[in-house]
């Protein structure tokens, strides 16, 4: 028979299957980084919602992420872009936030306000979308402008 838990103390049994523990994931509260974004909104003149939007599909609200490709933070801002965003330390969420919000501003102005290229921008880059002359056709990049809209629509409710 098959059970989760030895029946003897008797090693006669073999097992099949071993599960990884669960890992206990960090509480990261959502309203945690409000007055950062709030403050960053109004200094780059991007919308509150979408800003902590942005930052529930970049990090989940986690400072300390970093990504395979080395994003980093919040607003999970890659290291090339670090001096021109005059961003000394990507961990700090207030510097984080603000240069995020400061590039995601520049790109917005780019695209003449596009929205959703804008994100695709912020995703993918922006050569990528200009290339592409629209959303880049990378599954990664389509998804997150989804998300992102998503968070969006739910934070502008609340």
């Amino acid at each position: 028979h098959f059970t989760n838990a030895p029946t003897s103390s008797i090693q006669k049994f073999k097992l099949y299957l071993k599960e990884k523990p669960k890992v206990i994931q960090r509480y990261s509260s959502s309203e945690k980084y409000d007055a950062l974004i709030s403050d960053a909104s109004e200094r780059h003149g991007v919308s509150f919602p979408l800003l902590k939007a942005i930052i529930k599909a970049e990090s989940d609200f986690d400072p300390h992420a970093v990504s395979k490709k080395g994003a980093t933070g919040l607003m999970q801002i890659m290291p090339e872009n670090f001096k021109m965003l005059d961003l000394q330390n990507p961990f700090d969420p207030w510097q984080n936030i603000r240069a995020g919000a400061r590039y995601f501003q520049q790109l917005y102005q780019r695209l003449n306000g596009k929205l959703a290229l804008s994100l695709a921008a912020y995703n993918a880059g922006p050569t990528a979308v200009d290339r592409y002359k629209r959303i880049p056709p990378y599954k990664e990049t389509e998804e997150y402008v989804q998300r992102v809209l998503r968070y969006y629509r739910t934070f502008k409710q609340l």
